[in-house]
Parts: C-alpha cells; sequence; structure tokens
C-alpha cells in the first residue's frame, strides 16, 4: 500500500492504495466516480477512458501510480450541466441508445477535439477506433463529434 496523490475532475484527493491498482478500479471503488465503465479490461473497448492531461486513455490498464499528480478528468468532471460541447452534441444527435460505451465514446471525442478542432472523416475514424459501441451508432457518433466541433464552447 502506498499514498498515492491525485487530481481528479479539478480536486486533489489522496488513496492508500496498491500502486498497481488500475484507475478503474480507483475512481469506482475509492472514489465513487462510477461514470466510467469497465467493459473488457484489457483496453480493447473504450468503455473505461478517461482524460489524463487532455489525453484519452483506458483506465482499465493505467496502474493509478502511473497517474499520480496528474490532471484527471473523467464524464463526471467533463461538466457540471452536460453542457459540454460533446455532451450537446451527443443529445442532438440521439446517439446513446443502451449509453454503456457512452462516457468512454464521449471522452475520446473530448480529447480528439482538444488536439484536432475540425477533424476530417478519417481522422474520427482513427481517433474513434478503440472505442466498440455494441448498439453500432457510429454514424451518429460521427455526426455528433462534427457538430461538437462547430459548437464554441
Amino acid at each position: 500500500m502506498a499514498a498515492i496523490n491525485l487530481k481528479v475532475n479539478g480536486k486533489k484527493q489522496a488513496v492508500d492504495i496498491d500502486p498497481t491498482t488500475p484507475m478503474l478500479w480507483v475512481l469506482r471503488d475509492h472514489l465513487n466516480l462510477v461514470g466510467t465503465k469497465f467493459g473488457c479490461g484489457i483496453a480493447a473497448c473504450g468503455a473505461c477512458t478517461i482524460l489524463v492531461e487532455g489525453n484519452a486513455v483506458r483506465s482499465c490498464q493505467l496502474p493509478v501510480s502511473a497517474a499520480a499528480n496528474k490532471e484527471i478528468t473523467t464524464i463526471e468532471g467533463l461538466s457540471e450541466n452536460g453542457d459540454h460541447p460533446v455532451q450537446q452534441a451527443w443529445l442532438e444527435h440521439d446517439v446513446p441508445q443502451c449509453g454503456y460505451c457512452q462516457a468512454g465514446q464521449i471522452m475520446s471525442a473530448v480529447s480528439l477535439l482538444k488536439s484536432n478542432p475540425n477533424p476530417s472523416d478519417e481522422d474520427i475514424d482513427n481517433a474513434m477506433s478503440g472505442n466498440i459501441c455494441r448498439c453500432g451508432t457510429y454514424v451518429r457518433i460521427k455526426a455528433a463529434i462534427k457538430t461538437a466541433a462547430s459548437i464554441k464552447s
């Protein structure tokens, strides 16, 4: 066990935990931030995506020690009122069906738009290729990302 300092959604937090514990379980089981979902556990589906220093990262494979003292953003920290441009676009395009993958999809889209504010179809496909949606809402996801790119936050 080790005391690890985190900065999650703008708040400093300390956890006393095994440093190899995946960040996913720290968020869900220790910080009660359950918006980040467990999907596959091998970083293949994207349901557990969070932002670390603004970059999309699979939290199921990220040891908490690697996230120490870095800016971590979960779906809960994206906006207080669900008014982030990506969240607005997701609603406008009626993206979610079952909703399970949506937090990871949204976080990946936010990371993409941070690094590329005007992505092409190919850019979107490449950035989102690691996020699986069992409901198959990929066309709406792409449309929502294009809409979000046009919204001024």
